[in-house]
């Protein structure tokens, strides 16, 4: 599957990657990156509905866990990459 991905949606996955991302538990979660809420969260939603972020843990609905790369998310953001080479 090759999924398109803006700037800003890149941006995110590579947060995430990194490991610098939380989640909120819920259908539409927000998203924290070094502890400051995202200021994008229709990006946030997006990459959550297409399967690219989750969170790495289950947690009680608005809790916070960290946020991992699924692997769909894992390929989409090595499609990118192997793209820019």
């Amino acid at each position: 599957m090759t999924t398109a991905l803006n700037h800003r949606e890149r941006a995110t996955l590579r947060a995430v990657a990194g490991g610098h991302a939380e989640i909120s538990c819920s259908c539409e979660p927000d998203l924290f990156i070094d502890g400051l809420s995202c200021c994008d969260q229709s990006t946030v939603h997006r990459l959550a509905r297409l399967g690219l972020i989750a969170p790495a843990s289950p947690g009680k609905c608005g809790e916070r866990v960290a946020a991992v790369l699924t692997e769909a998310g894992s390929l989409a953001l090595g499609e990118v990459f192997a793209a820019a080479a």
